[in-house]
């Protein structure tokens, strides 16, 4: 948050405690009338989008509770500029900004990076105040964003006493899910407090058929499999969110934030291998059957003081923990006589502590300047033993790997916004990050990489004169870290090991990716103030060093799959906006809200041969379109919103390729107000049942047995799988009281 941004917030939050006084008090300082025309004139004067120097996209709460989702993954897919991979109505998918994924898109809860082991869909709606999209990077927030970044903020404001309880049911072919969510605000003198409560659970059952095909170099089938899969389980958990604020004499304030995430799992899958042409895999057959369960925890405490001319400091401290247990059991068979009898078994826990501060001053002539800091620590146990059974003909794989790491972090920056004139703003900013990672474990040697960025910052807003139109740019220097998993030496095997079902192993030499981007965009505001009609236009480009990519090597006769750097990269991205509403371009319209949004995406790994060698898999074009409606008595609001993300084949490296699946995704609601204690909200997603197919291939034309490669082995092997998708109907009731 930029320090103008602090210092409006400041003023909007005495502005609502004067409202907050009793009504006597307001009479007798000012006339009623005239206080409610300040009031009126200081909530729609500032718009942080419009305003604010740094670019940003604040998504209000009304927003996000629109459709009634049971997960932010369906909020954020509606989104300018954002998309989220995997099929629609499952956990799981990637969310990502320009086309690129969470290792470029950086995802915060309350400004800062969530662990690792924590799902971002497991977050439900109605816990966020607001989504903040930050398309070029900030000093105040990590730099870790080569693509920009996503800050989902928790329920902070306390207003007026609320009492809600929410209960609704998700009912598709293949799932069900039925869920809860009680919020609790109010004030006693000078605390104030809320409470966010979710509560969710869901069966499913899913079929995902794959198919296997080797072609030989000549263009002959060599070999054909189909598989046909079976997936049921149930899912689950809660979300808590207590906050305390208290307004101490002094003026100073004191803030106590906590979130928990509780998640458990049971999951069986049934897999049969029908090998119509060729030789057969390992095992034909193979049952599985999981249980995973979750928790995560973090504390906030936040103090704000006011200091001697007009400074401010604001400084945070928290702690945070998270624990994973798992055990996964498999069956594998071979011609109808069990082979392989696993039971793997998963622990990991992870403890930090964090601490963030924030200097704020005027100084000179129409500045504002900021220091601070945000230093953490956090130190990570994983173990993983696998015990198999001493079946007859086979060679039990019995492991006992464990390994912990610790990563230990430091940022300071400075950051200044300078209004030059009324018309033309500028902001400055400076951030160095520091982050070492120390990784050991019982089956390799401790590793350690320390690693350093330094990044200058600058964006620049200028509002042409004469009109409301206005003018942004922006150059950044960014970077994306290797995770503490993509350093580990620690491989995760796969049962039917191939070029397309690899092992899994780090890589303790991974160094950053280093980016140096600019941005720039034109917005057009017209129609009535504060009505939000904008038309916007935006370009980007981001070149890329010491570019990551998903290596693949043969080793003792088995495939693996680990990360690499490999070249540099450059991607490019150009995002045009429009939102009105109807009545802006045609008087006496209906109260219609429009809006709409095309991406487009482009970017080439120079160590790669195209075509289609695109980074990280980019999402080449994504658009959204939607409409809302509400009627004059307000009893009947209704929408509707359209998702469009485009695929087509990837090239991942010379002899690896890959397939993204088009997504489209249409969903309805409509939401009846019967009184205002209770109303009623009805959602429709994935409309067009669209399925998922997911599709990755592996060439080699060469036929050289001397790395233990067989003749068999040469040509192109495709693994294709698809998954069917389900329309899903959605109803909650929402009581106040």
């Amino acid at each position: 948050m930029s320090p103008r941004l602090t210092a409006v917030a400041g003023a909007l939050l005495a502005t609502f405690s004067a409202r907050a006084e009793p009504p006597t008090t307001a009479t007798e300082t000012a006339p009623a009338p005239l206080q409610t025309v300040e009031i009126k004139g200081a909530a729609t004067a500032y718009d942080p989008r419009r305003d604010d120097t740094a670019s940003k996209i604040v998504v209000s709460s009304e927003e996000i509770r629109r459709y009634g989702d049971t997960s932010v993954n369906d909020v954020l897919k509606r989104l300018p500029g954002i998309t989220v991979s995997g099929a629609a109505g499952r956990s799981g998918g990637e969310i990502r900004m320009r086309g690129l994924g969470s290792g470029y898109t950086q995802i915060l809860l309350n400004g800062e990076r969530a662990p690792a082991g924590f799902s971002i869909d497991t977050l439900a709606p109605d816990v966020i105040e607001r989504i903040e999209i930050v398309r070029a990077a900030s000093a105040e927030f990590s730099t870790q964003s080569i693509a920009g970044t996503i800050n989902i903020v928790l329920k902070k404001a306390v207003r007026t006493a609320q009492r809600e309880v929410k209960i609704g049911a998700a009912k598709s072919a293949d799932a069900n899910n039925p869920n809860a969510s009680v919020q609790l605000s109010d004030k006693d003198g000078r605390m104030s407090y809320s409470l966010g409560a979710n509560f969710w659970r869901g069966t499913y059952a899913r079929e995902s058929p794959t198919i296997e095909t080797q072609v030989d170099p000549l263009g002959a089938l060599r070999m054909l499999r189909a598989s046909s899969q079976r997936d049921d389980g149930r899912w689950e958990g809660m979300n808590i969110a207590p906050r305390i604020n208290w307004n101490l004499a002094d003026g100073d304030t004191l803030t106590s934030q906590t979130f928990v995430n509780v998640n458990r799992n049971r999951y069986h899958g049934y897999q049969e291998i029908d090998t119509q042409l060729g030789s057969p895999p390992r095992f034909d057959v193979r049952d599985m059957r999981q249980t995973n369960r979750n928790a995560f925890g973090r504390t906030d405490l936040n103090w704000v003081t006011q200091l001697t001319g007009g400074a401010k400091l604001d400084v945070k401290a928290g702690i945070s923990g998270m624990r994973a247990e798992g055990t996964w059991h498999e069956l594998d068979y071979r011609a109808g006589t069990l082979g392989r009898d696993a039971t793997i078994t998963s622990e990991t826990t992870e403890q930090g502590f964090s601490t963030q501060g924030k200097y704020a001053v005027p100084w000179l002539a129409d500045h504002a300047l900021a220091l601070g800091w945000d230093a953490g620590a956090t130190r990570r146990d994983d173990s993983r033993v696998e015990r198999d059974a001493n079946l007859p003909g086979s060679v039990p794989e019995n492991t006992d790997e464990g390994y912990d790491a610790k990563v230990n972090r430091l940022a300071l920056y400075a950051q200044d916004e300078w209004n030059i004139t009324p018309r033309w703003s500028v902001y400055a900013g400076l951030r160095w990050e520091g982050l070492e990672t120390t990784s050991s474990g019982n089956t390799f040697d401790t590793v350690t990489r320390t690693n350093s960025v330094f990044s200058p910052l600058a964006q620049t807003l200028y509002k042409l004169p004469g009109s409301r139109d206005q003018l942004r740019l922006a150059l950044t220097r960014t970077y994306k870290a290797p995770s503490a998993a993509n350093l580990v030496p620690r491989r995760f095997t796969s049962t039917n090991n191939s070029q397309t079902e690899p092992d899994r192993r780090g890589n303790p030499d991974l160094q950053p990716e280093l980016a140096s981007g600019i941005d720039a965009s034109y917005e057009h505001y017209w129609g009535k103030e504060g009505a939000g009609a904008l038309l916007s236009a935006a370009a980007s480009m981001r070149r890329i060093s010491g570019y990551t990519r998903q290596g693949l090597l043969l080793e003792a006769g088995r495939w693996i799959a680990t990360p690499v750097n490999d070249g540099s990269a450059v991607t490019r991205s150009v995002e045009l906006e429009a939102k009105f509403p109807l009545e802006a371009v045609l008087a006496g319209a209906p109260a219609v809200d429009l809006r709409a949004s095309v991406s487009r995406n482009w970017s080439r790994v120079d160590a790669v041969p195209g075509p289609d060698n695109r980074l990280d898999q980019q999402t080449p074009l994504s658009a959204t379109l939607g409409a809302d409606y509400k009627s004059r008595d307000g009893k009947l609001t209704t929408g509707a919103s359209f998702a469009f993300k485009n695929g087509g084949p990837v090239r991942i490296d010379v002899n690896q390729t890959g397939y993204q699946s088009v997504r489209r995704d249409l969903d309805v609601y409509a939401l009846w107000k019967f009184n205002p204690r209770y109303q009623l909200r009805v959602a429709v997603s994935n409309l067009l049942g669209q399925d998922y197919v997911s599709d990755s291939a592996y060439l080699d034309n060469s036929v050289d047995n001397s790395v233990g490669k067989s003749v068999d082995e040469s040509g192109t092997r495709r693994r294709t799988s698809i998954y069917p998708g389900y329309t899903q109907g959605r109803a909650t009731l929402e009581m106040r009281f």
